[in-house]
């Protein structure tokens, strides 16, 4: 591990760490054209490009980081690089496959020097970036024809191969941490995990490694169908130093599947909810108020040491939660007593008499 490690650990054991709110809902502000999303570098693109945020890292770069330095003035911790969909698999859509390395390099670059813009002004209060990483736009555990069932549209060999590309990315950018998050299926997390501890291993150096699923809807279950507490038991080998959920729930339906891994996770517990559910027009309502009233009830039940937003999250919101959560200790560490867990769709324990 290295030193900025050993801070982030010690300072998890003294607050509840801010994350920041969403990319995407910032940079829809912005109302960019496709000419904005190219930039001079690929004006003559053979396709089109708007969509896809991450490329702003290369066209952009003032816009990702004055949303990053917004995001930290509101309060955040941590900040996450703008690299959702940075892999050679999910740039395949724009033709860009060949900038998945160089995205993830930059986009840590950049939430790197705005981190470490606000460390300097206040060392009391040290800021570290979350070098993330997506899932992906394709399942390793689904197929994507209904009429073939067998059928799959990436290997499990490919992805490791797209996260690996990814995580040297960002460690050479100047990650703090890897998270791996939104994810909806779990055999695309294996493949993160084996793929980043594949690059901690070649390197001789380790970071803290994130994981953040996401539970689809009012099923409780990831979309590859395990619950909270079998996802837990399907990545806890990673030795994470935290677990949560993100996205697709607003904080009102997320609050029980936190709970849920809350008791059984021996690490750090992380959440960024949606702004609420999305309404008819795709948008998110909630405000910075609702929302961090809700989540401070979450700390004060002490389920927290992570909190920041997803879909529909602004700085505004970033702020109002950070306001609500100081002061609340942060949520201790179980030590969990040692039995055999396995996890298919459900969570099984054997407990010896």
């Amino acid at each position: 591990m290295t030193q900025r490690s050993e801070i982030l650990k010690n300072a998890l054991k003294n607050s509840i760490l801010i994350l920041d709110g969403a990319m995407g809902t910032m940079i829809q502000r912005h109302k960019l054209s496709e000419a904005d999303y190219r930039g001079e570098r690929f004006k003559d693109w053979p396709q089109d490009v708007k969509g896809n945020n991450d490329l702003l890292t290369l066209t952009q770069p003032d816009i990702i980081m004055d949303i990053h330095r917004q995001y930290y003035a509101a309060g955040a911790d941590m900040v996450e690089t703008n690299t959702f969909n940075s892999t050679r698999v999910s740039q395949a859509d724009y033709g860009m496959e060949d900038l998945a390395y160089e995205l993830n390099k930059r986009g840590a670059e950049i939430a790197r020097s705005v981190a470490d813009e606000f460390t300097n002004q206040n060392p009391d209060k040290p800021r570290f970036v979350v070098g993330t990483v997506g899932p992906t736009s394709r399942t390793a555990s689904l197929s994507p024809d209904v009429n073939n069932p067998a059928f799959r549209n990436v290997t499990f060999d490919e992805l490791v191969k797209n996260y690996h590309e990814a995580a040297c990315g960002l460690m050479d950018g100047g990650a703090d941490i890897i998270m791996i998050e939104t994810i909806f299926d779990t055999l695309n997390a294996k493949a993160a995990i084996f793929a980043v501890n594949k690059v901690f291993s070649e390197r001789k150096k380790t970071l803290p490694i994130m994981i953040s699923g996401t539970i689809t809807d009012a099923s409780g279950r990831t979309l590859s169908g395990q619950t909270a507490e079998a996802f837990w038991y399907s990545v806890r080998h990673a030795k994470p130093i935290s677990i949560g959920f993100n996205c697709a729930l607003g904080a009102k339906e997320l609050r029980q599947h936190i709970v849920s891994v809350s008791k059984i996770a021996d690490c750090n517990i992380s959440a960024h909810p949606n702004a609420g559910l999305p309404n008819e027009m795709g948008e998110y309502d909630e405000s910075p108020s609702d929302m961090a009233i809700q989540l401070k009830e979450w700390g004060q039940s002490g389920l927290l040491n992570i909190v920041g937003g997803c879909c529909g999250t602004t700085p505004d919101h970033i702020k109002a939660i950070a306001n609500a959560v100081e002061g609340i200790a942060p949520r201790k560490i179980p030590e969990i007593e040692r039995h055999m867990r396995l996890s298919g769709l459900e969570s099984f324990e054997v407990i010896q008499q």
